[in-house]
């Protein structure tokens, strides 16, 4: 089979379905490198734009410059997500000087200091390259840095299997999401992201970087990459959410994947729902923040079932099992990576709004408001949310979970999400306090992943259920009684609500 790409191709090899070119000026001649704005796609390998600024550099007989910045003033900062992504950029830096390759991970030391840094870089570059990905506020980043931009500059989009540029409407669930991907995806299989592609090119060396440039925004120091807390604790950022157990970075995800592969997927379709030694993959902050790629993801579990595409179904019916022509096990975990996930990140490039109630589907939106007055038998704020203070010791074993370690298992967060709005003032204060609750501790969350998730608990995706209940109206239901019934969760409510 071929799911990578076997050589190095000369420029124009990554498809042009994935490239939008936001400034098109041609490239400066003058300039002194290439220069890669990694903001979404923040890995070495199995990534796109990392290709397409590989390629114009050896175009233009040009060094290249990688770029991964951090401030202090994206939303939600925090002690666990800056150090989840600086674990990152330690791997970056190692991947890159081992090519040979300048990689500037600058982690802004006060508010406000990053100001300029982008444009004083863009200067003196051929091409500048961006990543082009529907999280959080990263599309208005990229908007905002076309503006006035000198030299050409292009996003490429690395997202997933299916390039976001072929989606035309909103899918409405993912039966209709399923079916499309069904069409569209046999050509596109074989055309993978390469799995190292800093070992395709030999590129010149950039000696140095712009005179001051070093002395203004120096590189982030050894002892913050390195993870040495003191470096960490300097930063004004939110140092009430703690970085949890796991490790950030490329690295890390691999080692994750590479677990998962080898214990856990064949027994996924039966026992992912189990919350002790359960078949979770675990991968969802990695492939946020861009350490692991879909791709990487996908390939490993098709290699692994000796895979074929003449194994794919002709069929295009939207069923979730069987197309993929593999075990049931992997056909259920590339449904939830490929459909469910991509899923999300179609309806949020095509919907801006997504993460409003604006956004849920008619049906729900008026049966929630319809029920909007019913009484409550109990009735939280945001403060009692985030302290797991409920009656419910479930509930609030899930919140701990997400608060100390900043997980939570898949099923635990879909009870999780209609608890609250079961127990909330209104919907619209029931959306609200999901939202800040999943973006502050998640660390997945901010992606238009866990956006999906959150709003299927209000309808997204779903469909209207009978019987019409209080406060749900036809909002499907779920209860914790139920929940208790169907998991083993003895030693789980022993961790987190002893």
């Amino acid at each position: 089979m071929v799911l990578v790409r076997t050589r190095f191709q000369p420029l124009g090899a990554v498809p042009s379905h994935r490239i939008t070119c936001r400034c098109p000026h041609p490239p400066a001649g003058d300039g002194a490198y290439v220069l890669y704005w990694m903001t979404a796609n923040r890995r070495s390998s199995w990534n796109f734009a990392l290709e397409r600024a590989l390629h114009w550099a050896a175009e233009l007989k040009r060094p290249l410059l990688v770029f991964e910045a951090l401030r202090l003033d994206y939303p939600w900062a925090s002690a666990r997500l800056h150090r989840f992504v600086i674990d990152g950029m330690a791997d970056q830096a190692r991947d890159f000087a081992q090519a040979g390759i300048r990689y500037l991970p600058y982690v802004e030391p006060s508010p406000g200091a990053a100001r300029g840094l982008l444009a004083a870089l863009a200067r003196e570059a051929c091409v500048v390259i961006g990543d082009d990905a529907p999280v959080s506020f990263l599309p208005r980043m990229m908007a905002a840095a076309a503006v006035g931009m000198p030299v050409r500059f292009e996003t490429v989009d690395s997202n997933g299997l299916l390039p976001l540029s072929l989606i035309a409407t909103p899918p409405p669930s993912a039966h209709v999401f399923r079916r499309f991907l069904q069409r569209t995806l046999p050509p596109l299989l074989g055309a993978f992201p390469h799995p190292a592609p800093l070992a395709q090119v030999a590129l010149p060396p950039l000696r140095r970087l712009p005179a001051g440039l070093s002395r203004q925004w120096p590189a982030a120091a050894q002892g913050l990459l390195a993870g040495v807390p003191t470096a960490l604790a300097g930063l004004a950022i939110d140092h009430s959410v703690q970085p949890g157990a796991l490790r950030g970075g490329s690295l890390a995800g691999g080692r994750v994947l590479s677990r998962f592969l080898a214990q856990c997927l064949e027994r996924y379709a039966e026992s992912r729902n189990d919350i002790d030694d359960g078949a979770a993959s675990g991968l969802s902050p990695y492939l946020h923040f861009g350490h692991l790629s879909a791709h990487q993801a996908v390939a490993g579990v098709l290699t692994r079932a000796a895979w074929s595409p003449s194994a794919l179904s002709a069929s295009t019916s939207g069923s979730r099992s069987g197309w993929w022509g593999v075990d049931p096990s992997s056909e259920a975990f590339l449904d939830q990576l490929v459909t469910w996930r991509e899923l999300g990140y179609a309806f949020a490039q095509l919907r801006p709004d997504h993460e409003t109630y604006e956004s849920l589907p008619a049906w729900a939106r008026a049966t929630m408001d319809t029920h909007a007055g019913d009484r409550r038998a109990f009735c939280y704020d945001l403060p009692a949310f985030a302290a797991g203070a409920t009656h419910d010791p479930l509930w609030n074993a899930a919140q701990a979970q997400l608060r100390r370690d900043g997980v939570m298992h898949n099923y635990l967060r879909m009870l999780w999400g209609k608890k609250i709005l079961e127990w909330s003032a209104s919907p619209r204060h029931a959306l609200a306090i999901m939202s800040e609750l999943n973006n502050r501790y998640a660390l997945d969350g901010r992606d238009p992943n866990s956006s999906s998730g959150i709003s299927w608990c209000l309808g997204r995706f779903d469909r209207p259920w009978a019987p019409e209940r209080p406060i749900f109206g036809r909002i499907r239901y779920m209860s914790s009684d139920s929940t208790r019934r169907k998991l083993h969760l003895a030693s789980y409510l022993a961790r987190y609500a002893p």
